[in-house]
C-alpha cells in the first residue's frame, strides 16, 4: 500500500469497506516524517516500542496499547527497537463512534487478533460475497472494541514553549551511556537564568504536570523498551534512574497497573 497521503486518498476512496488496514516493518531508529491523513487512524505495533510524536504530546506505545489519531492530525513515528506497525484507516462516518481525542487504547487479545485480521486483507480486493459479509462483521466488532474507554497513563505531554520544550527534548533522550540526565529542577532553572519557583510554574503549565511528574512519566515509558527485549530489570531500573530493582518495580506498578515483570511477559509479538 502506498502509505503517503495521495496513495491513501486514492486507496480509501476504492476501499468497499470503512476500514482499510496496512502492515508495515520497520528498522530500529527508523523515522517517518510529519504528514496527516483526512481519515482517522490506529497505530498499533505488534512488535517492539512505536513512538509516536504530535503536536501535543508523545506516545511511547507498546504491544498492548496503540494509539488513535483523528483525521488532519499531524504526527510522524519513531521506531524504539525493530517495530512491526499495523495500521488502520477509519473514514469519517466509522470514526464517529470512536473516540474525539487522540488517545492510547488497551489492546486486548480479541482486538489484537481483529487488527492483524485486517491489515492481512488485500488491497482492493474484489471478495466473494460470502467473504464481503464476513469482513463487514469483523469491522463492526473492530468498531465495537475500539469505543472503548482510552488508557491515558501512556501519553507524554508536549509543551509548545520552546524553552520547556528544550528541558522536555533533553529529559526523554539518553546519553551515550543509555542514561537518562540527571538535571534536577534547580539545575534547569539555573541553566534558563530562571528562579527555581518561576521555572516550576512555567513547566506546570506548559505540561499540565509537575517537572517531578513529568519526568518519571517519561522514564517509566522509554523503559519499556528494555523490559520488552528480555534485559535484566535491575539493569533497565539504573537506566531509568532508580536506585533499585524495588523502587522502579513499585514506580512501574503504581503507574502503568502491573509489574514490571508481568509487562515483560505478557507484551511479547503475535
Amino acid at each position: 500500500m502506498d502509505c503517503s497521503h495521495e496513495g491513501l486518498t486514492e486507496l480509501r476512496a476504492a476501499a468497499p469497506l470503512p476500514i482499510t488496514g496496512l502492515a508495515q516493518d520497520y528498522r530500529a531508529g527508523q523515522r517517518i516524517k510529519s504528514h496527516v491523513h483526512d481519515c482517522g487512524q490506529l497505530l498499533y505495533a505488534v512488535q517492539g516500542v512505536l513512538e509516536v510524536l504530535a503536536e501535543g504530546g508523545r506516545w511511547l506505545v507498546p504491544p498492548t496499547r496503540a494509539v488513535w489519531l483523528r483525521a488532519g492530525v499531524a504526527h510522524g513515528l519513531r521506531m524504539r527497537g525493530q517495530v512491526k506497525v499495523r495500521s488502520l484507516f477509519v473514514s469519517a462516518e466509522a470514526a464517529q463512534s470512536l473516540p474525539d481525542e487522540d488517545c492510547v487504547i488497551e489492546i486486548s487479545p480479541l482486538l489484537r487478533e481483529l487488527i492483524s485480521e485486517v491489515a492481512r486483507w488485500p488491497e482492493q480486493d474484489p471478495a466473494p460475497a460470502d467473504a464481503m459479509r464476513r469482513r463487514h462483521l469483523v469491522v463492526e466488532l473492530l468498531l465495537q472494541e475500539l469505543s472503548r474507554p482510552p488508557a491515558l497513563s501512556f501519553h507524554l505531554p508536549w509543551p509548545q514553549d520552546e524553552r520547556m520544550a528544550g528541558v522536555c527534548e533533553a529529559l526523554s533522550g539518553e546519553g551515550a551511556s543509555g542514561q537518562f540526565l540527571p538535571a534536577t529542577a534547580t539545575q534547569w532553572a539555573q541553566r534558563l537564568a530562571m528562579g527555581e519557583k518561576s521555572f516550576h510554574r512555567h513547566f506546570q503549565r506548559a505540561t499540565g504536570l509537575s517537572f517531578g511528574r513529568w519526568r518519571q512519566r517519561a522514564r517509566l515509558l522509554a523503559s519499556m523498551q528494555g523490559l520488552l527485549t528480555g534485559r535484566p530489570i535491575l539493569q533497565v531500573a539504573l537506566d531509568a534512574g532508580y536506585e533499585s530493582h524495588s523502587a522502579y518495580a513499585l514506580a512501574f506498578k503504581r503507574h502503568f497497573g502491573i509489574s514490571p515483570s508481568e509487562f515483560g511477559a505478557t507484551a511479547k509479538p503475535m
